[in-house]
């Protein structure tokens, strides 16, 4: 993995400056890790991931968008056959009377269109600012920033915020960074926190901020062996 330059930043703005760029540097590549050709079946399979993994939904997803690829047809669709479906993820009983819901309201209030817009997304059942801001960066091409608990996590621990609460995270993160930069870098944080900076054993040793992290956990020095 490459390391950011040691120069060590002086600021929230330096370091924002400096995450952005290592990320862009590290995790060229930007893809949601949920298979979806559309921005109903993104928010359908962000609905199914919680407690679950990408690599469970992304075995799932096929069959149930076979049988269910649009709102209008998950708003009509028989729950035991989408629980039947989903049932490997996790909770499925919940995640179907969920999609169900999310969908009858996508139909009655959008005329069977995600929208656009952050407002509209938040008002459909079990979607948060945190869903919605994947939804338009990666659905619809518009800047949001995803607080989820690795960006929580990693924005604490590089000095960029001192919340816990994700909207303030949210707006801290959107006066650092550059609202062309607010997706993907928010992706990218994910990406780092699931492959570096984990929540308990964080690996400091393998990050590219390491050499200015004001988090960074140093291992105990190794002492020599005692003369004899």
């Amino acid at each position: 993995m490459t390391r950011a330059p040691a120069r060590r930043p002086r600021s929230p703005r330096g370091r924002a400056r400096a995450v952005v760029a290592g990320l862009r540097e590290t995790y060229p590549d930007v893809v949601v890790p949920l298979d979806h050709q559309t921005p109903f079946q993104l928010l359908a399979a962000i609905v199914l991931s919680a407690q679950c993994t990408d690599l469970r939904v992304n075995q799932v997803t096929p069959a149930l968008f076979a049988y269910a690829p649009d709102a209008a047809a998950m708003a009509s669709a028989d729950p035991a056959e989408i629980e039947r479906l989903i049932y490997s993820t996790g909770f499925f009983r919940a995640k179907a009377r969920n999609l169900i819901a999310m969908a009858q309201a996508v139909v009655d209030r959008f005329g069977g269109q995600i929208p656009p817009r952050m407002e509209d997304l938040v008002s459909l059942p079990g979607v948060g600012r945190k869903t919605a801001n994947v939804i338009l960066g990666h659905g619809f091409g518009v800047p949001g920033i995803a607080v989820d608990t690795h960006v929580l996590r990693l924005s604490r621990r590089l000095g960029l915020t001192e919340h816990s609460d994700p909207v303030r995270v949210e707006r801290d993160l959107a006066t650092l960074w550059p609202r062309r930069d607010w997706s993907d870098a928010s992706m990218r944080l994910i990406y780092h926190g699931r492959q570096v900076c984990s929540a308990r054993s964080p690996r400091c040793e393998a990050c590219i901020f390491a050499e200015w992290c004001p988090s960074r956990v140093t291992p105990p020095a190794t002492r020599a062996p005692a003369a004899r």
